[in-house]
């Protein structure tokens, strides 16, 4: 007679196994932290000056539409208003927009200068040619992207990147 042993064998994972995955995952994270949190204090540097951009724009645009001046005013940080200027029967509305320094960026966001005021006239032309550098000082000057807003005087506004370090026809160069 055959003798068939059926043995049961339990399904999972083992202790042992368990705390080898946790070690893995602990090391993968803890090779993984200074990068990303010098990407996330980047994309904060990016946020700030997109926002700047979009307020100079609306504010060209609000100039060109309302056939009147238009002023940009950074605040300290990386707050900015977009109102009249001046205020009269044909412009009266004060701000016409308007960003706090606590929406979206954090404090370790530098710019300078700290506070500056352009205006547009009704062609959207500005009143100069201005550059506001943004940068963080959450991290250290190798890893990261500091990034320029510059305005010339034909109201035209752009970000650039004043890395030396870019190709002289990279578009993002300044």
């Amino acid at each position: 007679m055959l003798n068939t042993r059926h043995e049961k064998r339990e399904k999972g994972f083992t202790l042992i196994e368990l705390m080898i995955a946790i070690a893995i995952l602990a090391i993968a994270l803890a090779l993984g932290m200074p990068g990303y949190q010098s990407w996330i204090q980047n994309t904060r540097i990016r946020n700030a000056a997109e926002s700047m951009l979009n307020g100079l724009q609306a504010a060209r645009m609000e100039a060109v539409q309302r056939n009147h001046g238009i002023k940009f005013e950074l605040a300290a940080g990386t707050g900015w208003k977009v109102s009249c200027e001046p205020v009269d029967a044909v412009c009266a509305d004060d701000p016409i927009q308007e960003r706090t320094a606590s929406e979206g960026s954090s404090s370790a966001i530098n710019v300078d200068p700290a506070a500056v005021t352009i205006v547009f006239n009704a062609l959207g032309r500005s009143d100069g040619t201005y550059a506001l550098d943004i940068d963080s000082s959450a991290v250290s000057a190798s890893e990261q992207r500091p990034l320029r807003v510059t305005v010339d005087v034909g109201g035209i506004s752009r970000m650039c990147d004043p890395d030396s370090g870019l190709d002289a026809s990279d578009p993002r160069k300044c």
